[in-house]
């Protein structure tokens, strides 16, 4: 690596992410689809050095957020087909279809806007139906009171000209959570949404190509839930399966370096708001690290990072571009010493419990100032 990189880094292994992909793929009944999810950059690994080893590997979609991820993709030499997730001005329909990008519709006014854009252009635009069927966010209404009035919104946005219904798909808010309650809350989605897509075939004629539903949680609990196509995300980058059902690798190593080490006297305050004071004679290293590069502010005082012959307890609050850990018993860790925030050695899980948060926020958190290292 080029010195000018060695503060802080972020170690890549797609072999681990491909290992990943084989695993998962294993699981999946024959026929079924996999689309690999690389929004926010892939989690934070890369959208496009990800996307080219998902395509070369064989899976059959992908999925980002919005438009300019997707043409990050289509610009970078990815030819495969892309799904997005959230909203795109209808402005912007002749660049989906032009670049053979398939956008995601959640209600009727949408469907209509983007119809009324293609049918202008003389063209057709790929969409797949968003459902809501309990995560309370994105789709049409379709539960309760609003069954019949969903079905009759769904039927009147695929009939629209200028669009190509391919896929309907939801998404599932529990499926990653243990519990009796979370598994009949994600079998009555499940439930809802497949009986809404009989009705669709039984009432409208509508019928799609792909179903999909299976979100990483689902992909591991569910797998009776695959139906055309899963959506694994958080998986596919080696976390989720707790249970160490499928052997999963992860496949980020944050790693930074030592700058300084001072000794300091009992009772001297450390970094901003004295939140921590030594109560004996420490030695004290100072790390490349911050908030700015993703480290949560939150956790200060209360996570280690892995160092040479053990773990360093991280001391005071941290800062923008640096924080504190405790060398005291740790002779061997000097000046240029690396520090594994999270790895191979230091689960990330560590890190997110001393924040209250989730591994998917620490992946995507760490900053574009961090350079990533593809290892393989």
């Amino acid at each position: 690596m080029d010195d000018l990189q060695k503060r802080t880094w972020a170690e890549i292994s797609l072999k681990n992410i491909k290992s990943n992909y084989d695993a998962i793929r294993a699981t999946l009944p024959h026929g079924c689809r996999f689309l690999g999810v690389v929004k926010a950059d892939a989690y934070g690994h890369g959208a496009l050095p990800v996307s080219m080893m998902l395509q070369e590997a064989g899976a059959d979609y992908l999925a980002v957020s919005c438009l300019d991820e997707a043409m990050e993709l289509r610009q970078g030499g990815i030819t495969m087909p892309i799904l997005i997730l959230g909203h795109t001005p209808p402005k912007y329909t002749e660049t989906l279809i032009d670049n053979n990008i398939s956008q995601t519709i959640s209600c009727l006014a949408k469907a209509e806007e983007y119809s009324a854009a293609a049918s202008k252009l003389g063209k057709e635009l790929k969409i797949h139906i968003k459902l809501d069927t309990g995560m309370s966010r994105l789709g049409f209404l379709c539960s309760g009171d609003h069954y019949e009035e969903g079905l009759k919104n769904v039927i009147s946005a695929c009939r629209l000209p200028g669009l190509i219904h391919e896929g309907i798909y939801t998404h599932f808010a529990v499926s990653d959570e243990e519990g009796e309650e979370n598994e009949e809350y994600t079998r009555e989605q499940f439930k809802l949404f497949t009986s809404f897509i009989e009705d669709l075939g039984k009432k409208g004629d509508i019928h799609f190509e792909i179903r999909h539903c299976a979100n990483s949680g689902a992909t591991l609990n569910y797998p009776e839930m695959a139906l055309d196509m899963v959506r694994p995300g958080l998986l596919l980058y080696g976390y989720g399966d707790s249970k160490g059902k499928l052997g999963l690798k992860p496949c980020m190593r944050l790693v930074t370096t030592v700058s300084t080490i001072k000794i300091y006297e009992p009772g001297t305050s450390v970094s901003y708001g004295r939140r921590y004071v030594t109560d004996k004679k420490e030695r004290i290293g100072v790390l490349a690290i911050g908030y700015a590069d993703g480290l949560p502010r939150i956790s200060s005082n209360k996570c280690s990072y892995a160092v040479s012959g053990g773990f360093a307890p991280q001391r005071g609050s941290i800062c923008m571009d640096m924080c504190m850990i405790d060398l005291s018993d740790l002779p061997q860790v000097d000046v240029g010493s690396e520090v594994e925030i999270f790895g191979e050695n230091n689960s990330i899980y560590n890190i997110s419990d001393a924040a209250g948060t989730i591994p998917y926020e620490l992946l995507c958190a760490v900053s574009k100032r961090v350079p990533r290292v593809y290892k393989d």
